[in-house]
């Protein structure tokens, strides 16, 4: 197993570590029960690092007193990746070699895309700084949350399959995909039916495509409601609200399809002032349908929540309901796929000219439509148990804008046509030459070294 050595500035950065939500610190004294219960608590949520040979910080005396020997700690390993069920996958494992101290164990911790017990049948959670048991119904919620157990594919006893296969919704989607499997067979092959109690009933899925009043049979919450506020504040008031939000039902294609129509409509009139001129709202089409397909296909339908959309004077909020299933973060959004309801994700891409793109490409295809226009990227974030996509009317700044910026705050130091693109995010270097001979021209700007060649060019102040 890998050892590595670290400096007295890296242990510093330890000692001084504030448990929290994703880091931890335990003694090598610890029980193994006892350290798999915050392990377990980890992979259960947002992931994490364990670090054991570090006493407490209210402990008195010396904190380091780490293992002997790798050797030492084989009891803690093997409770940890071999007695926690499911065993957690893509565990990081090393130590860390303090001189004259003994070795620290690090366990990196993913965030998991499932439910995982102790050895004793305990399931847990991370809630900041300690770690809470759940159970029962808390535990099923934790698996819907992850995607783990698909909500979409709970059965719903209160449903005939006649009120499914029989509605016209269905009927219009097997034509539309050129199918002659008779209703029943067809719901059955698309995985719309679940046993219960030895029969086949419809499930969560089933309803949200074919029912036409999907909040009524599944008595929650899971429409859309879209408000139009008169602000650019950050924390708004219900006397901004432009009239009474628009709530939107339906199966989910139309509840897409309204959705759109409505938040197009507020966006169009929108406007705001910026340095004494009146912008008004104007955003690509198609990233505004990309996020808002996300939200209504991606979104946990277990929770008892609708959608909001927020149009404001220079923004638009979409609130979901759910965090981040599996092991998706906000750090890997563009990179990684999980899709919490697999099954309506792809029967609606199976439709011609579908409204959603394969998975995970509706926000690369949003980010580069923003880009296109010169509009900032979304900004993506978790709150409580939502997740929040905000799509601002902010210009992208221009080279020239970077340069000026840099030296702004930089006055006495220079730049290069590297470090521009680093700044910038422009990865073409002609443009940024362009921009540097623009403001050259424009006497913002001067060479540092009339001399130099041009590809050692650097640029100082005018």
């Amino acid at each position: 197993m890998e050892v590595r050595n670290i400096d007295q500035d890296e242990l510093d950065a330890l000692l001084a570590l504030n448990e929290d939500h994703f880091n931890d610190v335990k003694s090598k004294r610890i029980n193994p029960g006892k350290l798999q219960e915050t392990f377990v608590a980890f992979a259960n949520s947002d992931g994490g690092d364990l670090y054991i040979g570090i006493e407490d910080k209210s402990e008195t005396g010396e904190r380091v007193i780490g293992f002997g020997e790798q050797e030492d700690a084989n009891a803690l390993i093997s409770t940890l990746l071999e007695e926690t069920n499911p065993a957690v996958e893509n565990v990081v494992i090393e130590f860390l070699e303090v001189e004259g101290k003994g070795l620290i164990l690090h366990f990196g911790i993913p965030k998991s895309p499932k439910v995982h017990y102790t050895a004793s049948g305990d399931c847990y959670i991370r809630i900041n700084a300690a770690k809470r048991k759940i159970k029962g119904d808390r535990i099923t919620q934790l698996g819907y949350s992850k995607g783990a157990e698909p909500y979409e594919r709970r059965a719903l006893d209160n449903v005939d399959i006649e009120d499914i296969s029989e509605g016209e919704l269905l009927s219009r989607y097997m034509e539309r995909v050129g199918t002659h499997l008779l209703p029943e067979a067809f719901l059955r092959k698309q995985r719309l039916l679940t046993k219960k109690d030895g029969e086949r009933v419809p499930n969560v899925g089933s309803v949200l495509l074919f029912d036409d009043e999907p909040q009524a049979t599944l008595e929650k919450r899971c429409a859309v409601k879209v408000y139009r506020l008169r602000t650019t504040e950050t924390e708004y008031k219900r006397e901004q609200l432009e009239e009474m939000p628009v709530t939107i039902n339906g199966d989910v294609e139309s509840v897409i399809e309204k959705t759109v129509n409505q938040v197009t409509k507020y966006i169009d009139g929108a406007s705001f002032q910026d340095a004494g001129k009146i912008v008004k709202l104007n955003y690509p089409s198609e990233a505004l349908k990309e996020i808002l397909v996300n939200a209504v296909i991606h979104r946990d339908y277990s929770l008892n929540d609708d959608i909001h959309v927020r149009v404001f004077d220079n923004r638009v909020e979409v609130q979901s309901p759910g965090k981040l299933p599996g092991y998706m973060t906000l750090e890997n959004l563009y990179d990684e796929r999980f899709s919490r309801n697999p099954n309506v994700v792809r029967m609606l891409h199976n439709l011609p000219n579908p409204v959603n793109h394969d998975i995970g490409e509706g926000l690369d295809t949003a980010k580069n439509e923003l880009k296109k226009a010169g509009l900032v990227d979304p900004i993506f974030y978790e709150k409580e148990n939502a997740f929040i996509v905000t799509i601002k009317h902010q210009k992208v700044a221009s080279v020239e804008d970077v340069i000026l910026q840099y030296f702004s705050n930089n006055p006495s130091s220079s730049i290069s046509n590297k470090l521009v693109r680093q700044l910038s995010g422009e990865d073409d270097m002609q443009k940024v030459k362009l921009a540097l001979q623009k403001l050259r021209a424009a006497g913002e700007i001067k060479l540092e070294d009339e001399n130099a060649s041009a590809f050692n060019y650097r640029y100082i102040k005018a």
